[in-house]
């Protein structure tokens, strides 16, 4: 479901034909928001800060990113889609309120499918199921049999429904009873982790270089295909375990009725950014994820897959909508 890298050489191209540029060339005139449904100090808030300060020097208006968490991400979200259509609200969000919310919740204050309009994806999350080294465990099997030992006294940290799912599924085939504490950003659940409160993670590998390259923490496995060169000693999840959890992603929306000359502006800016090789090496190598900037339209037919597999997922849970 990835898109390959090679078909990065027509994105910037498939821009030009989505709308003549002539209406947006006064774009922006004034303070453009971002709005992430996250709280500060996360992976995708510091990527998008990242992002809004190039945009900031590139189009001479101040970007400024608004974090907007709880609700399960539909907060932020719902504060994106309802904004005015005018190019001066934009909104980076993740795979969580865009393909899995309306499978979770009976009502939502928003249409997934119809509020928003898809401008790039942005990222996918090299996620890492890491611990706190106080366990002194070095793999999954181990941390499961401490786990067996201390029935019920082990909790765990994540805001993705998907990875959630996955240790419902090690707590059935393990006989554990891992309980999970929520957080609403990855700032919070990297908190909890250093201290011990929640001794146990799964979250996007880039929340964690600094402390596991000081030795701080410890990864049992990271979900990609291949070791991560950053860390090229923590094994895959299907090395760990002969298994993988659902990757995640993070990309730029806008809300539904947005000029397409403004929408063709911004995704030109922002592909220009994530391609340049400086931003490349900073945001995307040394933080541990994937680029994956794309056309509006491949972005579009990627979350209408990724809505069919999170549809299975949440079926095969057993969980009902609340």
């Amino acid at each position: 479901m990835r898109m390959l890298q090679g078909a990065l050489v027509a994105v910037a191209a498939g821009s030009l034909a989505w709308g003549a540029p002539a209406a947006a060339q006064d774009y922006p005139n004034k303070t453009v928001r971002i709005i992430i449904p996250l709280g500060p100090g996360g992976g995708g808030d510091i990527f998008i800060r990242a992002v809004a300060d190039e945009l900031q020097k590139r189009l001479g208006q101040t970007f400024l990113v608004e974090n907007r968490p709880g609700g399960g991400l539909n907060i932020g979200t719902r504060a994106c889609a309802e904004a005015a259509p005018d190019g001066y609200t934009i909104c980076i969000l993740s795979s969580e309120p865009i393909v899995y919310s309306q499978f979770l919740f009976k009502s939502l204050p928003f249409n997934p499918e119809k509020d928003f309009e898809p401008i790039t994806n942005l990222f996918f999350n090299t996620l890492a199921f890491a611990v706190n080294n106080s366990l002194k465990v070095k793999t999954v099997p181990e941390l499961m049999a401490l786990a067996r030992k201390q029935p019920g006294k082990l909790s765990y940290s994540t805001f993705s429904f998907p990875l959630v799912h996955y240790m419902d599924g090690l707590n059935k085939k393990y006989g554990t009873d891992i309980v999970r504490v929520p957080y609403r950003s990855g700032n919070e659940v990297m908190t909890a982790l250093l201290s011990g409160a929640t001794p146990i993670t799964l979250l996007g590998l880039s929340n964690m270089v600094p402390t596991l390259r000081a030795g701080k923490i410890t990864a049992l496995a990271v979900n990609s295909k291949a070791r991560s060169p950053l860390f090229p000693n923590i094994p895959t999840l299907a090395e760990a375990t002969g298994e993988g959890y659902p990757q995640s992603w993070f990309g730029l929306f806008a809300p539904a009725g947005t000029p397409r000359p403004i929408l063709a502006k911004l995704h030109k800016e922002v592909v220009a950014i994530a391609m340049d090789a400086g931003f490349h090496k900073r945001m995307y190598i040394e933080r541990a994820v994937e680029r994956a900037v794309d056309t509006p339209e491949a972005f579009a037919r990627f979350i209408h897959a990724d809505r069919a597999t999170a549809r299975r997922i949440v079926k095969e849970s057993g969980v009902q909508p609340q």
